[in-house]
């Protein structure tokens, strides 16, 4: 069974940073993409930044220099480092994984991440 678990969610101020992370079970990291998405209320649930299955990280163009994303292969963690927050960043986060013999797309519960003015 895939499970994914986010932590690290909060509330911090402008300007902040905080680190999100994701334990993954059920799925190996060798077979499958990871990555961090949000999604507003309302709004379509857009990709954050991801990492292959060979463990390259790429984040969206709009979030660069802001946002990484990295992977431990023996705590089977995916993390999103999160610099300079900023107000607009205030949603829910998700941590994603594709199992790619399947295609099989599985969620975590989110986590909800708030900047302060």
């Amino acid at each position: 069974q895939v499970q994914l678990v986010e932590s690290g969610g909060g509330v911090v101020e402008s300007g902040g940073s905080l680190t999100l992370s994701c334990a993954v079970s059920g799925i190996r990291f060798s077979r499958s993409t990871t990555g961090w998405f949000r999604q507003a209320p309302g709004k379509q649930r857009e990709q954050v930044a991801t990492i292959s299955v060979r463990g390259e990280p790429s984040t969206v163009d709009s979030l660069k220099g802001r946002f990484t994303i990295s992977r431990d292969t023996e705590k089977n963690t995916v993390s999103l480092h999160m610099d300079t927050l900023k107000p607009k960043d205030t949603t829910d986060y998700y941590c994603n994984a594709i199992r790619l013999c399947t295609n099989s797309e599985y969620w975590g519960q989110g986590t909800q991440v708030t900047v302060s003015a």
